[in-house]
């Protein structure tokens, strides 16, 4: 059956309402935006509403780009100052983290198949092949339970998981294709090509990310182009070359394209705060397309004959590899106590990119490529289910998080500064006792150094001025560069309602 483009289009349509409508829904029972897309998928895949997609290629082509744009929107969005304190910790967790969670949970694999599921035992190399698929962690489920349930981590915690997230999944690609070259190599294996294969690859990635990210950054800078709104086009056409280069000179794209978007999202660039607002829908989008297509490509009755092997790799790698692997590696870092790496070790999410992984075995001609692919669904499936939707009540549980509403965050004023000029704008609504002592903007004893800019009344936005009579209900706009003065003063007024925002 050939499908018509108005029929495409209007499926395409109807999948990503149903995952928009079921995600709003789910985020408020605290289930992870990733597992309700891949089970959207799932539901109008062939086992569900019947529509058939079984084209590994298309749905690999489909996974790198979006990897690719969420990897250099993730850079992007990420400051320098945030992850500096964090940054030793984030690295090994990235790197050796990974290469400790693909050799344990690979041993493990080794030994339960050849002795206790023998008609699917697999070689050493096999076990380290789909152990090294699986060892990266996804970041987009995470924060998603976490914002959507007015949760925010204490100390450094948030950056450094978003850090790891972030910058582990070259770590794991490498480790998969080098592995995929070992099993397909007729012979004796050359371990000694394979590492340095892996080093080449590594610093290629590295090197390419920095350095074509400078000339990104000069480029944006220099171009006058006429349309502003071409600016966001011109700072995704960097990432993609970024990419594409960086996997021509044979290096590693992803490394590349996430230093990359490091790079250029810490540089003083034109239109930098409207571009990475493009790249965040950007990126949602993307990750809507490649879990949907995801979904689509499973047959969920093709994961029972591997369920049970599945569970018990997946509960393996939650209680057992993944915190083995957190606590060996922030061995070094005496001063996080033992609640902040339990944390960490239960934010060992599987997710869309262990499945994208998953495709390259079967693109290689694997032997057990087909049962790799449905076990890395299940134990994401499973891992989702059990991390994801218990990720909040942890946090709470280890005295982790800080609950209640996120004051950073302005519901009426949408008013951005350069990050030239450093600043702090607050928010704040009026009532009769702050109006008390008079009830003109000039009877509120603001600090100096201190301005209120606007003022919202119900859906009337304007500008007042000293004289400008203030009624309870209003909600007033106010810049300061002196905040602990401002603190001070609301403290002394009994305000304690207020929105702060940083600049």
């Amino acid at each position: 059956m050939v499908l018509s483009i108005e029929f495409l289009l209007l499926f395409l349509s109807v999948l990503f309402l149903v995952s928009l409508v079921v995600t709003k829904a789910g985020v408020r029972f605290g289930i992870p935006v990733l597992l309700l897309f891949l089970g959207v998928g799932m539901l109008f895949g062939t086992d569900g509403f019947g529509f058939e997609f079984h084209n590994y290629h298309i749905a690999q082509a489909i996974g790198t780009v979006a990897l690719c744009i969420i990897l250099f929107s993730g850079g992007l969005d990420t400051k320098y100052t945030d992850i500096k304190p964090v940054a030793g910790q984030g690295i090994i967790l990235a790197t050796l983290g990974v290469l400790f969670m693909a050799f344990f949970t690979g041993i493990f694999i080794y030994y339960l198949t050849q002795y206790f599921f023998p008609s699917i035992a697999l070689t050493f190399l096999e076990s380290l092949l789909l152990a090294s698929v699986m060892s990266s962690t996804d970041s987009a489920s995470v924060f998603s339970i976490l914002r959507g349930k007015g949760v925010r981590l204490k100390k450094k915690l948030r950056p450094l998981l978003e850090l790891e997230s972030g910058s582990n999944d070259p770590m794991a690609y490498l480790l998969t294709i080098i592995f995929i070259q070992l099993i397909n190599t007729s012979g004796t294996p050359d371990y000694g090509q394979a590492v340095l294969d892996f080093i080449l690859q590594f610093a290629i990635g590295g090197l390419a990310g920095f350095f074509l990210g400078k000339a990104g950054v000069w480029v944006i800078n220099r171009i006058n182009l006429a349309n502003d709104s071409l600016y966001p086009i011109l700072i995704f056409t960097c990432g993609i070359f970024i990419f594409s280069a960086t996997c021509f000179l044979k290096g590693n794209g992803y490394l590349a394209v996430y230093i990359g978007g490091l790079v250029i999202g810490n540089a003083r660039i034109v239109h930098r705060r409207s571009s990475i607002r493009f790249f965040d829908g950007l990126a949602w989008i993307s990750q809507m397309i490649m879990f949907l297509a995801l979904g689509l490509l499973i047959n969920p009755k093709d994961l029972w004959p591997v369920a049970l092997v599945s569970m018990i790799i997946g509960v393996f790698m939650i209680i057992g590899s993944r915190p083995l692997t957190v606590f060996l590696s922030l061995l070094p870092f005496y001063k996080m106590n033992f609640r902040e790496k339990l944390f960490i070790s239960w934010v060992g999410l599987r997710g869309a990119v262990p499945i994208i992984f998953a495709i390259l075995p079967l693109a290689a001609g694997l032997e057990h490529a087909h049962l790799f692919f449905n076990i890395v669904f299940f134990i994401t499936l499973l891992s989702l289910l059990i991390q994801g939707t218990s990720l909040t009540q942890f946090a709470r549980w280890l005295d982790l998080a800080k609950t209640g509403e996120d004051k950073s965050a302005f519901q009426d004023f949408d008013v951005e500064f350069s990050e030239d000029i450093k600043s702090t704008m607050t928010e704040i609504v009026l009532n009769k006792l702050i109006l008390s002592k008079g009830n003109r903007l000039m009877d509120i004893p603001l600090p100096d150094q201190t301005l209120a800019v606007m003022v919202k009344r119900d859906a009337l936005y304007f500008i007042p001025k000293g004289n400008t009579e203030l009624h309870p209900g209003d909600k007033l706009l106010v810049i300061t560069n002196d905040e602990n003065a401002l603190i001070e003063t609301y403290n002394s007024l009994g305000i304690k309602n207020y929105r702060l925002k940083r600049n």
